[in-house]
């Protein structure tokens, strides 16, 4: 009998506990828009008369797109990348993660392909 008067006491002083720090209700707060009632009214009808409106933006095709490079040079470094000897080279396959500078030392023989060094080699 004891401990359901305790426990029951307990419960009282925290649903009081609780309802003190209850935050008050400030109810509805006022939208401060930017656009008055009229100007909200005229962008509603211009987009309710715009061509297309129920097209899917990723069904509308885009233009070309702008190129900065000539496909020749885009070609170019695709083959060299392509035969570059450590394309696959992944640093978790040594020790601590760290690439022996032997591997790192000496450039590739497609970075040299074009090269001045290149050429006197032959």
């Amino acid at each position: 009998m004891r401990f359901v008067n305790k426990t029951l006491a307990a419960a009282t002083l925290s649903l009081l506990a609780a309802a003190v720090h209850a935050e008050p209700y400030q109810g509805v707060l006022d939208f401060q828009g930017q656009l008055s009632r009229a100007e909200v009214q005229a962008q509603a009808v211009a987009q309710a008369h715009a061509p297309n409106q129920n097209i899917n933006a990723s069904s509308i095709a885009l233009g070309p797109l702008p190129q900065s490079r000539d496909r020749a040079s885009v070609r170019a470094e695709a083959v060299a990348a392509a035969h570059d000897p450590r394309q696959n080279l992944n640093r978790s396959a040594f020790a601590d993660s760290q690439v022996p500078a032997t591997y790192l030392a000496s450039p590739a023989p497609a970075a040299l392909a074009g090269t001045p060094a290149a050429q006197s080699a032959q």
